[in-house]
């Protein structure tokens, strides 16, 4: 059960901060004033004036709505700091009262600015207004106490969902009632009924946190029964529901390392964030600032200080996610064209922040051929498209800066992954009934699992799955062939089936997903797909993998003696040389890509990297014996990941 907020009737100005839960104890953040600008040399009431009224001009001209523009001001005015903005939006008043030792000790003892919203754009007020003046003009002349954004509530509730607010955020606001800087004046506007859809007996915060929950990927398919059954299990409250879901968001974030071997170039990410690049860099895909190819891992500098948790990699390009949500962007032309708008530059060679992704929370990335998806906390996916051959429901030019919402079914069902293959994507979609795949793009080799091969504009569900009763987990987009694990283990197949990279012993095409039937008895985990190959990691650690052996990617060692063939592989085999290192692994990754020799990295669950296959360009980290462009069997990489 959540505790109760304790009472605010017996506070006063000078005994602000109570001893609080420690669940709900206020930041020290909250009540800083060192980021608000200096009293000294406040404007006249004239310069105020004139300030405000060329300010009214301003938003009436560019027709901008008023909470966007308060927002902006006051962002500026605060630093950015989500509930100082938000509490700024709310009419913060300013008369001299007393912080608490606990709460800030180098702060001054008065606030030197407020921005209030009243019935038109106010804006600045001085200290040196009077505390009666103040509550006149904060509470109103009628009603002393009475907050006047009471006549409008839907104000304040759209304030409180805009800024970032966090659980704790939210219950301080209940709490203590942050408006209640004002001596005598109790205000209970932020702990009664709001009378509000869906709920009109929750208080403003409550319908926020709620409002937050429900756009969330994982909650936005449960049923109403369910999220009521969530609530009392995280004590009857939807802050607490939101503290809930958010923490899931930050385990699957924090502490996660990754490799990806792409098509030329690798990419390691550490469990702490940093991103370490090698391997071929003609077009600044390493990020390094330069043109040069690198054989062994190197640190991205420029990325000091921001937590990279995910990273893509395509032809000569890279994307990076960070834990904020921010997407980063370099290498090829075409890329910085669409995603980041390189102007006057056909390479980018450091990590640019994609300009276009900032106002929305992104966490996963995935660079096709000729697009770039990405998905949102919300379960959104984005997609941008250049040339004529992808343009994944969206009706623009063949090069588009902008990111657009994927038309079709996926507009309002929640995803939780999405795979991005040479010229089609899938994405993992959670429904009340579960987990199910939807495939859009080129069609050819029946990679779309409908049963044809025929291109899909909008996403479509693939409902084999339904028949073969698999509830998908993990997605995998090859070049012309996918997989999917379901949630009992089983792989299952489809696509291009050539070099028998499907692994049902032959190299026939399946237009609709296939159980990998030698499989059955091995409990899968995970599965990757590359240019023809395929990966299957078991709950145990084993791998097993099939289809093309050229460049010694399938780790089997498979090179004939005397002509130098390599050979293919039509059904899964247990891939012994990773056996042999007594390591246990976690995650495969395979270049995904028809014009590039093939490699993968094998990472265990000890954050070791291994690495085999085409290395001529470095992108194996590992040195090769001279007039050497491969490595078939396993070798350790010189990087630690965990």
């Amino acid at each position: 059960m959540a505790p109760t907020p304790p009472s605010m009737t017996h506070l006063s100005a000078t005994a602000m901060v109570p001893r609080w839960p420690l669940r709900f104890a206020p930041r020290r953040r909250l009540l800083d004033t060192s980021s608000l600008p200096d009293t000294k040399n406040q404007p006249t009431r004239v310069e105020r004036g004139e300030r405000k009224t060329k300010l009214q001009k301003y938003a009436s001209k560019q027709q901008r709505p008023l909470l966007s523009l308060l927002h902006a001001r006051t962002s500026s005015l605060l630093g950015g700091s989500s509930l100082s903005v938000a509490c700024s939006l709310l009419s913060l008043s300013s008369p001299p009262w007393r912080m608490d030792a606990t709460t800030s000790t180098g702060a001054s003892s008065s606030l030197p600015l407020h921005l209030i919203i009243d019935d038109a754009l106010a804006l600045v007020s001085p200290l040196q207004q009077s505390f009666q003046r103040s509550q006149r003009h904060c509470f109103g002349d009628s009603a002393p106490g009475e907050f006047p954004l009471a006549a409008n509530p839907s104000i304040v509730l759209h304030v409180l969902t805009s800024c970032n607010l966090e659980p704790d955020d939210l219950a301080h606001l209940e709490a203590s009632s942050i408006l209640l800087f004002l001596s005598n004046a109790t205000c209970s506007f932020f702990r009664k009924p709001a009378n509000f859809p869906p709920d009109f007996q929750l208080s403003m915060s409550e319908l926020a946190a709620l409002d937050m929950c429900q756009k969330r990927a994982i909650f936005k398919p449960m049923t109403q029964q369910e999220r009521e059954m969530f609530k009392q299990r995280c004590g009857g409250s939807w802050k607490l529901v939101l503290r809930f879901i958010m923490a899931g968001e930050a385990c699957c974030r924090r502490e996660k390392s990754q490799a990806i071997a792409g098509p030329g170039h690798s990419i390691a990410v550490t469990t702490s964030g940093a991103v370490y690049t090698f391997g071929s860099n003609s077009s600044g895909q390493l990020g390094h600032g330069s043109l040069e190819e690198e054989w062994r891992p190197r640190i991205i500098r420029s990325l000091q200080g921001i937590r990279i948790i995910q990273a893509a990699a395509g032809a000569g390009r890279t994307m990076l996610v960070s834990d904020a949500g921010r997407v980063y962007a370099f290498g090829k032309d075409s890329f910085g064209e669409v995603e980041y708008a390189a102007q006057g530059s056909r390479v980018v060679t450091t990590p640019q922040m994609v300009e276009s992704l900032k106002d929305i929370y992104i966490v996963q990335a995935a660079i096709g051929n000729f697009f770039t998806a990405v998905l949102s906390r919300e379960g959104c996916v984005y997609t941008f498209s250049w040339g004529n051959d992808m343009k994944l429901g969206h009706q623009t030019e063949p090069n588009d800066v902008q990111p657009h919402l994927l038309a079709g079914p996926l507009e309002n069902i929640p995803v939780v992954q999405i795979a991005a293959g040479y010229c089609y994507l899938l994405a993992l979609a959670c429904q009340p009934s579960g987990m199910s795949v939807y495939s859009v793009g080129c069609g050819l080799g029946g990679k779309l699992g409908h049963g044809s091969r025929t291109d899909e504009k909008y996403p479509r569900l693939i409902e084999q799955f339904q028949a073969l009763n698999i509830q998908p987990v993990v997605v995998a987009a090859g070049a012309w062939h996918a997989a999917v694990v379901g949630k009992d283990g089983r792989v299952c197949t489809w696509g291009w089936g050539r070099y028998g990279c499907l692994g049902h012993g032959n190299e026939e095409c399946e237009s609709v997903p296939k159980v990998v039937e030698s499989l059955v008895n091995v409990r899968a985990v995970h599965v990757a797909t590359g240019d023809y190959t395929t990966f299957v990691v078991s709950d145990k650690g084993d791998v097993y993998s099939f289809g093309c052996g050229e460049s010694s990617s399938l780790g089997h060692n498979t090179i004939t003696e005397g002509n130098n063939r390599h050979t293919n592989v039509l059904s899964p085999e247990l891939v012994t040389s990773l056996k042999r290192t007594k390591e246990r692994v976690a995650q495969i990754s395979l270049t995904n890509s028809i014009y590039w020799n093939a490699h993968t990295f094998a990472l265990t669950d000890s954050g070791k990297l291994y690495a085999f296959g085409a290395g001529d360009k470095g992108q194996l980290g590992t040195e090769l014996v001279a007039q050497q462009s491969e490595r078939g069997t396993p070798e350790r990489v010189d990087i630690n990941l965990s």
